[in-house]
């Protein structure tokens, strides 16, 4: 079992950064792939990023490519999104998920979810 807990959002213009956290429980973390999806308002969720377990893999989708940067540390059983260059369409309810398969894009495959936190970016 794991339990995930985001932090990190919060309110933001367009142009600027915000980093997210996700702190997971459990001593098995370092075996699970991790994802950040987001939900926008009216739309269904989508995937943002996600990173192997090793953290020596990284998948984005195309919308953030070159502008989100996700990252791990195994050590501190913490997954995090960076995200710079914000827009508008950024603003989201961001998830975060652990999968104990393999890395995908598909939400279904994930095992773990957590709350979500608000990422705003104003114009």
């Amino acid at each position: 079992q794991v339990q995930l807990v985001e932090s990190g959002g919060g309110l933001v213009q367009a142009g600027g950064s915000l980093r997210v956290s996700c702190a997971a429980s459990g001593r098995t973390f370092s075996r699970y792939a991790m994802a950040w999806f987001r939900q926008a308002p009216g739309k269904e969720r989508e995937f943002v990023a996600a990173i192997t377990w090793s953290g020596g893999n990284r998948y984005y989708a195309d919308s953030v490519k070159g502008r989100f940067t996700i990252s791990r540390d195994n050590a501190k059983n913490t997954v995090y999104l960076q995200m710079n260059s914000l827009k508008p369409e950024d603003t989201a309810v961001y998830y975060c998920a652990a999968s104990r398969g393999v890395v995908t894009f598909e939400e279904y495959e994930y095992d773990y979810w957590g709350q979500g936190t608000q990422v705003t970016v104003s114009s």
